[in-house]
């Protein structure tokens, strides 16, 4: 793995800080359709960016081989998706069972690992996997009994784990690419794709982008907080750390996004919903511990 710089991991810190306000920043938006708020998150990435991208990294991203912008290109479109399915799942049920779900990405790291790399995962690695899922049926349990709280629980659990693994897949191909692309062209780059496939999505769904001002200003938020400082420390770190540790760090974001909801929104998980949260939670933390699985049992 290598050392990786003190700033590398001071940045993560920060962006995990970041990343753990997105389901509160949603949250607050309020109804609003939220593939315009994945739109404007993307987009104010993409046009905050620009005129560094477009200065210092032009050469470098006119330079981008086939392979590396195709790579690049697939990530976004990935990224896109990710973004659209995770901001609605927040708005169909709890922001704790939202922000735990979507940090399952580890074990589909390993999974993934398992079926295309030919990584066979360990009997205890195996094990935590099916944990972790009956961890996730804890989670959707609890929140169908709070069914008159939020719309639809169920779905929004499913589209929280769908983001997860969209997520994970996202990681594997920024590790590869970060290794020979600087971070401006590979996170600006990746931003376009974003943007385009989430307005995409908007022209697809016939949704309008108009926002007014004040949910305006929390998507622009979205955007310089868990877009810029959140995404943009994890697609920096990706050249250093691997996919798999940074799903293990991402373990804290669900904690900072469960205290600031019970704080700001008085959002208390039902017990049923909190067992299944320290679950999935200990399921993925003995997933990394074990190695990723990386020795076969």
């Amino acid at each position: 793995m290598g050392r990786a710089p003190a700033s590398v991991w001071a940045l993560v810190v920060v962006g995990l800080v970041a990343l753990g306000s997105s389901p509160l920043l949603i949250r607050l938006a309020g109804d609003v359709p939220a593939l315009a708020l994945a739109a404007w998150r993307t987009s104010v990435v993409a046009l905050v960016l620009a005129p560094v991208a477009l200065g210092r990294s032009r050469a470098e991203i006119q330079a981008l081989t086939r392979r590396d912008l195709a790579l690049v290109v697939a990530a976004g479109v990935l990224l896109g998706v990710h973004f659209m399915g995770w901001i609605v799942s927040v708005q169909l049920t709890s922001v704790a069972s939202a922000a735990v779900l979507v940090t399952t990405t580890p074990v589909f790291i390993v999974v993934l690992g398992a079926v295309f790399l030919s990584d066979r995962p360990s009997r205890r690695t195996a094990s935590a996997i099916g944990v972790s899922v009956v961890g996730a049926v804890l989670i959707a349990l609890g929140q169908e009994s709070e069914g008159a709280v939020y719309p639809n629980p169920a779905l929004g659990n499913a589209l929280a784990l769908g983001a997860s693994l969209v997520m994970s897949v996202y990681l594997l191909i920024g590790r590869s690419v970060r290794q020979r692309v600087g971070f401006v062209t590979y996170f600006w780059t990746l931003n376009v794709v974003a943007a385009l496939t989430c307005l995409a999505g908007c022209w697809a769904a016939g949704v309008p982008l108009a926002l007014p001002l004040p949910v305006a200003l929390l998507a622009a938020a979205m955007g310089l907080g868990p877009g810029l400082l959140g995404h943009g420390s994890f697609a920096g770190a990706l050249r250093y750390l691997p996919a798999a540790l940074l799903g293990l760090l991402s373990l804290a974001e669900p904690i900072l996004s469960s205290i600031g909801a019970l704080l700001w929104f008085n959002e208390v998980p039902s017990p049923v919903a909190v067992v299944g949260m320290v679950t999935v939670l200990a399921a993925i933390a003995s997933v990394v511990s074990a190695g990723s699985g990386k020795r076969g049992g």
